[in-house]
């Protein structure tokens, strides 16, 4: 056996680099310890390293073969002993790695770091009215993810010499353009041959869907999109990512454009606040000209402004979650649950001047049909308001505004938080069972029995007003301070009102209408014209809204 070459050691080496570069193309794990993923990889480098021993001990049992034209019990004894040597050190760091991953997932757990968690999002106090601007019907955006990607398979069909190579990326990421709410997202190769007949001038337009027009348009490019997700080797976006950032550690890319209509990707970055790998959060943003390659790193506070989305939503919802469960600790999040909040069961984007914020509710962790109020955090600077709005829950809004047309069948989609004559106000599309929007309807926040719905977003709006007694074009609704009132009632009627009995009130000593539900008080039925009456009320434009009646 002294008289064995050295070949199995090289075969061994050939084997192991390979088979590790292999892995490493193919997961692109990050290189660096903060990251389970790299500690993952280490592990199946060690195992691989076993594999490639194994093959060099049995290539030296056949070398020593074809050389002697024997193989006795010796040589299999030392290409056992080669193959056993290193083998025990494999499996002590195998155990060691997965020793290291156990240790790092407990100490990261809540229980140890209950404030951290709830820290991972800042939450301010926010004023709805000043905030989020009032929004008038022709600028209401109306377009959901699914109507997106009806309009822009129609768009695409419509282009010939396009459909027939190219296939619609499903992204529809939701940007604010121009001080427009846009869907965009990229065309990609239909399969591996038609990648191979246009790889050379890469990927020749995108899609826009005006989420307010619900106009969708093909744009076509001066130069192809080199890099994107449908790309193979070297320029598929996440590859290219991988090996220009070795270190950074991705979450999920996102597809958007800038000012002038360039194609990009947002890779954000990710960063741990809690122990070794938990408490994920973004600390910048990698930005890559999808036509050219080029890119650059930004740290989070100088990402360029026209970027709209760097915080991927699912990531602000698990960050919400945590802000609520632990506001007074780890026990109280289990015993008592005093003040402990949870976002609603969905979530849409609301676009704000010239950013993209997430809107979702608030609700007690009893699962109620109502929210305490809710949330608008900007997804390029994590910025986020809470609004101390009590009102319906999203999908006891959907359920309300279904009921108006339930014998249509239609389904509403998630609704969107507007500004309607600074009143919170949700907004819902109504769909057939095709899934094409057959009417719209708007859901008052505070009184969700209050809704409106239209074959157009204007007469759905004119309805809204009419049954919140509201003339919206003229009269704005105000929802400041109680007033105080007292006088002889004049006139007086009755009507029901989304189900509830409404009366309405004419005094000798004015002439505004003042309008009481029967929940108010059970003295109600009992009145009659020539009773004096005093109560308090909030002015609503041309109906004074009773509050309570002494």
């Amino acid at each position: 056996m002294k008289n064995i070459s050295n070949a199995p050691l090289l075969v061994r080496i050939i084997i192991s680099v390979l088979l590790i570069c292999g892995l490493f193309y193919v997961n692109l794990p990050p290189i660096n310890p903060r990251s389970p993923q790299f500690w993952f990889f280490i592990m199946q480098c060690i195992i691989v390293c076993i594999i490639a021993n194994f093959f060099g001990a049995i290539s030296g049992i056949f070398e020593r073969g074809s050389r002697y034209g024997e193989i006795n019990s010796e040589d299999l004894k030392y290409a056992f002993g080669e193959f056993a040597a290193p083998l025990k050190y494999a499996i002590v760091a195998v155990v060691g790695i997965f020793g290291l991953l156990f240790l790092g997932n407990f100490i990261g757990k809540p229980i140890l770091w209950a404030n951290q968690y709830y820290n991972l999002i800042k939450i301010e106090d926010g004023n709805f009215a000043k905030d989020v601007s009032q929004v008038s019907s022709k600028n209401i955006p109306v377009v959901d993810r699914d109507s997106a990607s009806r309009l822009g398979k129609r768009k695409l069909g419509e282009m010939s010499d396009l459909v027939s190579q190219f296939d619609i990326m499903e992204n529809y990421t939701q940007i604010n353009y121009k001080g427009t709410p846009y869907r965009v997202t990229p065309l990609r190769y239909g399969d591996g041959i038609k990648w191979l007949y246009n790889m050379a001038d890469g990927i020749p337009a995108y899609i826009t869907v005006n989420m307010v027009t619900q106009e969708s348009s093909l744009v076509r490019l001066d130069k192809g999109i080199k890099y994107s997700e449908s790309e193979y080797f070297f320029r598929n976006i996440h590859r290219y990512l991988r090996f220009k950032y070795p270190t950074k550690i991705f979450d999920d890319i996102s597809f958007e454009i800038d000012d002038n209509g360039t194609p990009y990707w947002i890779a954000p970055t990710i960063t741990y606040r809690v122990a070794l790998w938990d408490g994920e959060d973004i600390d910048g943003a990698v930005l890559v000209n999808a036509q050219t390659g080029e890119s650059k790193f930004y740290e989070l506070k100088d990402i360029p402004t026209w970027v709209d989305q760097v915080f991927i939503s699912n990531l602000i919802i698990r960050q919400l979650i945590y802000h609520g469960r632990y506001v007074n600790g780890y026990i109280n999040s289990i015993l008592g649950q005093k003040g402990v909040l949870q976002p609603t069961d969905g979530y849409n984007y609301l676009a704000i001047n010239d950013d993209v914020y997430l809107y979702t509710g608030l609700t007690s962790v009893m699962s109620d049909a109502s929210n305490v109020g809710f949330v608008l955090v900007n997804l390029r600077t994590k910025e986020a308001k809470y609004y101390n709005v009590p009102g319906a829950e999203e999908r006891s809004a959907m359920s309300s505004a279904m009921g108006k047309v339930q014998h249509l069948n239609y389904k509403a989609t998630f609704p969107i938080l507007l500004n309607i004559n600074n009143r919170p106000t949700y907004f819902l599309s109504l769909k057939d069972g095709a899934g094409l929007v057959k009417m719209y309807a708007f859901v008052d926040v505070e009184q969700y029995q209050v809704v409106g719905t239209g074959n157009t977003v204007p007469q759905a709006l004119e309805n809204f007003f009419q049954t919140l007694g509201v003339d919206g074009k003229t009269t704005p609704v105000q929802t400041g301070s109680e007033n105080k009132k007292s006088g002889t009632i004049s006139a007086m009627s009755q009507a029901v009102v989304s189900g509830n009995t409404a009366y309405y009130f004419i005094l000798t000593e004015d002439k505004k209408v003042y309008r009481a539900s029967i929940e108010i008080s059970e003295k109600l039925p009992f009145l009659h014209v020539g009773d004096k009456i005093s109560f308090t009320y909030t002015d609503m434009g041309k109906i004074g809204e009773i509050k309570e009646l002494q």
